[in-house]
């Protein structure tokens, strides 16, 4: 099928882990011909996705960014005009957790962390990229959610719950403007997001899962590339969960 995303352009935050979610989702759009901006607060990870993208003939740029940060945000995006003139797709993938704790334990860092990553980060990012999309009535966003309702990750889950309304909210606003937003729920996977949860932590919720086993970026990846492309044609403010639990 041809998803007719060649010479688009992509933004993909939180794409420097080896074993996260935003690489491979990177590396599977420059497959299908995009060319890719790698936001991350890790520039050196984030460089060396970019060169696999180059090796596989798609231009790749990568930026150092704290999504947190809405002046880093702004200054980010700006960078990516300025080089590509546009921005087609907004991959909303840069997230963070603190450790697995129960919630009377947490913190006002802990608190901070989550939500100001989870969901101010994607807030950030989908404001300072809007402008652009809207004056070319043109445009995808993918949000990502997941985590709510498990113990000790309650703030996580919360900012999760915030963008899985906010994703409804914009696309019914942005969507007359040719600007389509949904989501995706990644389950449970062996990420950098999960290196502080304990083994039997991991290993139980893939025993849990009907398919034996945790999610990998590999299951994520082409789900979102069809969220991403024009295929897509008739989904707005949706999530969907890729999860066998």
């Amino acid at each position: 099928m041809d998803l007719r995303l060649k010479g688009r352009i992509a933004l993909v935050t939180g794409s420097a882990s080896p074993i996260g979610y935003g690489r491979s989702i990177a590396i599977a759009l420059a497959r299908e011909g995009c060319d890719l901006a790698l936001a991350d607060i890790d520039l050196e990870g984030a460089q060396k996705t970019a060169a696999e993208i180059q090796r596989m003939g798609c231009r790749a740029l990568a930026i150092k960014a704290d999504v947190i940060h809405r002046a880093e945000v702004e200054a980010m995006v700006n960078t990516v005009l300025e080089r590509f003139g546009r921005i087609d797709i907004l991959v909303n993938n840069a997230g963070a957790s603190s450790k697995l704790k129960p919630f009377v334990e947490m913190t006002q860092s802990d608190w901070d962390l989550d939500i100001g990553v989870n969901l101010f980060g994607q807030l950030n990012v989908a404001r300072a990229v809007l402008p652009a999309m809207l004056s070319r009535k043109y445009g995808r966003i993918i949000n990502t959610s997941g985590g709510q309702g498990i113990p000790n990750i309650s703030m996580y889950g919360a900012a999760k719950a915030g963008i899985e309304a906010f994703t409804h909210a914009l696309a019914m606003e942005v969507g007359s403007f040719g600007i389509v937003v949904n989501g995706v729920a990644p389950g449970l996977g062996a990420t950098g997001l999960t290196g502080n949860a304990p083994r039997e932590f991991l290993d139980a919720h893939a025993k849990n899962s009907a398919l034996g086993r945790l999610c990998t970026p590999e299951d994520v990846a082409p789900v979102v590339v069809f969220l991403a492309s024009d295929v897509c044609s008739y989904m707005a403010g949706q999530f969907i969960r890729v999860s066998a639990s």
